[in-house]
């Protein structure tokens, strides 16, 4: 049986390369995206490149009523299963906390947070009627430890790993699980604005010796979307090169 899996946020970054890896597993592939189209297309190209199926679908998830329908049209696409769900969609709106704005705080929460209990409200009931569901949500180890100039980023992602932690406590007995991937810093789109001298700070404490990249993140959550990892669920996968323990 073919899975199907939807992504928020999949036109490019962390979303794009899951797709990319999910594909490559043969799971038919829902992309999400917000106002990119071009980016989303190239997202769509590169999962029919590794030999799966891929719809768009444009929407807010975290706007009032958007996310229902992007779930529902994911299960269209799905011929009614939504197997796997992918909560990666997010913003910044990085400010020191005693300049931050009410607008940046109500933006990232509402998007990353929101967002993330929307989508997941909405696939919860076809899961739990098929019996059967992988949740990964993305989080990051700013909600792990926190980060200067990002309390509302840092807010939001520990919400999500709360919010998972629940989720699977409430979905296990119908075979859904939930977990979360706390990515470190992986070089992208929304990571473009951090200024040169901060990102050598950073690299400085990751024993490791580098930054991420979007397929190691990928990586993750193809394995805690697949039945390999069928006995993990409220957990959260740090993938940061060791830079916080």
């Amino acid at each position: 049986m073919t899975r199907t899996a939807l992504i928020t946020g999949a036109g490019r970054g962390i979303g794009r390369a899951t797709a990319s890896r999910l594909a490559r597993d043969g799971v038919r592939i829902a992309l999400n995206f917000k106002g990119n189209r071009e980016a989303a297309e190239e997202s769509k190209r590169l999962v029919e490149a590794n030999g799966a199926t891929a719809a768009l679908i444009q929407g807010d998830i975290g706007a009032d009523g958007e996310a229902e329908r992007v779930v529902k049209e994911a299960l269209a696409f799905g011929e009614g299963r939504l197997d796997i769900l992918v909560n990666n969609a997010g913003i910044t709106r990085d400010n020191l906390l005693l300049r931050m704005s009410v607008e940046e705080w109500d933006a990232v929460l509402d998007l990353n947070l929101r967002g993330t209990f929307l989508v997941t409200k909405a696939a919860m009931r076809p899961m739990l009627k098929q019996r059967y569901g992988r949740i990964v949500n993305v989080a990051s180890i700013a909600g792990v430890a926190g980060n200067p100039g990002q309390a509302n980023y840092s807010a939001a992602k520990a919400g999500i790993i709360g919010f998972t932690k629940t989720v699977a406590r409430e979905m296990a007995s119908r075979n859904v699980t939930a977990n979360a991937v706390a990515p470190g810093f992986v070089p992208t789109d929304l990571t473009s604005i951090v200024p040169q001298e901060v990102r050598d700070a950073m690299l400085k404490q990751i024993p490791l010796g580098r930054f991420g990249t979007v397929e190691d993140i990928a990586s993750a959550i193809a394995f805690l979307a697949s039945d390999e990892a069928s006995y993990i669920t409220g957990q959260v996968l740090v993938v940061d090169g060791g830079m916080v323990t």
